[in-house]
């Protein structure tokens, strides 16, 4: 009885030192997604040539002389209306040209993320205004300093793939400042890949200057690019805006990633049946695909087609509906059509606070992407209202969230060991009865199994009797826990004193930050 118990307590030790105490391997960037198909064969192929149609026939409204130029030179031509049409086959030799098989980069390779076939990952994006205090119900506006806490938190954080911009700094008031600030502070405050956007090519073309400064020169930079540009370069329905016009111009010539983007809203701007939203945004994307490779054939860029939702019987935008969900499955599988990697927009809760609402809002929209195979699942982490408010704890809750979904989605494999015909027979037929000790229960513990750092599983008696803290609050300890790390630049500070000698406009944002530490109930 001695050694049976000694060899239990053993077993209990082995569970403990490895079950919850950090990542384990049942999940990995990059796992494979593809299972949910909401648009079926045929009709993939309906949207692609109605997509085409509308191309063709009604164009894009606002081009630029460039763009014309361009487009007209490879066999575009401009309507009676001013419209620029661009014809299905020289759409469909263009896209041959397009990039594949590129990598998001981080600024060490440890984190480069490869977007192609049905390989998921998970991170953030947004342009919050406010964050609202989930203690106090106070809302205040966001900061500098709140970006850059988020980017910390991002780079702590191992279920957070990559960190795209998440608020404004709405503490600086000049655009071109607060845009550099923005780039700033995203690659200060994480390694992994990042992303912003701009509205000014001057405003580009300084950042990217920085961004050599960080890569050590423009030659590592081009080789290594670790943000990806996020440009709305269309004013849905079907118009060019101008200015972003000269962003996707930008990166061709900088070796720049970006992210096309189109975001109408299904039954405002776009479509209310989803799949004539989804054809439009289609159409939309393919102009900007088919601009860039005309710029720079093979140029990485991401397929953005992103059918938002409004809420019809207000207009309001509604992120958190399953109707998102099933649209951001749906890009993917066009992307995936294209061959062409795909980013998409999920976990954009309507709700205000980390709450209910906003945990079934966040599952399924983020679930449902990630089973279909969208590449680049942004707003995954820290977003509420609809991508008006951000909150730094959510990035903690989000991380579990994340982890969970990317289980989910794995699923199992089937082979000679998982089937377990013979560890069956021997725990029947000479065994104990059950599996709770057996090698290969314990084996299987990270490999299989995915065990969140903050869900709590105990039984209710349990839980009343140890008087466990609601999750809010052990989520709000652990982002304390993570801030109050000492605060630096991730890229060193000789590259960053040259970087700041450079450019007189950019804050460090650091100290700003200690302030806020001791009260993040954001």
């Amino acid at each position: 009885m001695s050694r049976a118990r000694s060899g239990r307590d053993a077993r209990r030790a082995a569970r403990r030192g490895g079950a919850g105490s950090g990542p384990t391997t049942s999940i990995w960037p990059g796992i494979e997604g593809g299972q949910y198909r909401p648009i079926p064969k045929d009709g993939i192929e309906a949207i692609h040539k109605t997509a085409l149609r509308i191309l063709a026939e009604i164009g894009i409204a606002s081009a630029t002389p460039r763009c014309i130029d361009t487009v007209v030179a490879a066999g575009g031509s401009v309507s009676e209306a001013g419209r620029l049409l661009f014809p299905s086959d020289m759409v469909e030799r263009v896209l041959e040209t397009a990039g594949r098989g590129f990598k998001l980069h981080g600024q060490t390779p440890e984190y480069d993320l490869d977007p192609s076939g049905t390989r998921i990952h998970l991170g953030t994006s947004g342009a919050a205004v406010h964050i609202v205090d989930s203690e106090s119900g106070e809302v205040r506006d966001t900061t500098l300093a709140d970006l850059y806490d988020m980017a910390r938190l991002a780079e702590a954080l191992p279920n957070i793939h990559m960190f795209q911009r998440t608020v404004v700094a709405r503490d600086i008031l000049d655009p071109h400042a607060m845009e550099l600030n923005t780039a700033y502070a995203c690659a200060a405050g994480t390694q992994k890949p990042i992303g912003t956007s701009f509205s000014s090519v001057e405003t580009m073309q300084a950042a990217v200057e920085m961004f050599h400064m960080i890569a050590g020169g423009e030659d590592a930079w081009r080789a290594r690019p670790f943000c990806c540009v996020s440009t709305c370069f269309i004013v849905p329905p079907l118009t060019f805006a101008e200015e972003a016009l000269g962003i996707i111009e930008c990166a061709a010539e900088t070796g720049t990633p970006l992210k096309l983007v189109s975001a109408g809203q299904a039954g405002a701007t776009s479509p209310a049946p989803l799949a004539g939203a989804v054809a439009q945004q289609t159409a939309e994307v393919l102009a900007g695909l088919v601009y860039v490779n005309l710029l720079n054939p093979g140029h990485p860029a991401l397929f953005g087609a992103l059918p938002f939702v409004s809420d019809l019987r207000t207009g309001a935008m509604s992120g958190g509906s399953a109707e998102q969900g099933v649209l951001m499955a749906a890009c993917a599988q066009m992307a995936q059509h294209y061959r062409i990697p795909c980013a998409v927009s999920a976990g954009m809760t309507d709700a205000k606070l980390p709450d209910f609402q906003a945990g079934y809002e966040k599952g399924i929209t983020e679930l449902l992407s990630a089973l279909a195979g969208a590449n680049l699942i942004y707003e995954a982490a820290g977003m509420y209202g609809s991508l008006l408010a951000a909150s730094k704890e959510s990035f903690v809750l989000d991380n579990d969230l994340i982890g969970s979904v990317m289980r989910a989605t794995r699923g199992f494999e089937i082979n000679e060991d998982a089937l377990a015909f013979d560890v069956i027979r021997e725990v029947c037929l000479g065994g104990p009865g059950h599996f709770l000790g057996s090698d290969q229960t314990l084996g299987r513990m990270q490999s299989d199994y995915y065990y969140p750092a903050l869900a709590d599983r105990a039984t209710p008696q349990a839980w009343a009797d140890a008087e466990t803290p609601a999750l809010l609050h052990t989520a709000r300890e652990k982002t304390r826990e993570i801030l109050e790390q000492p605060a630096n630049v991730v890229f060193g500070p000789d590259r960053n004193s040259k970087i700041l000698a450079r450019f007189p406009e950019i804050r460090e944002v650091w100290p700003e930050v200690a302030c806020s530490v001791s009260s993040v109930n954001t």
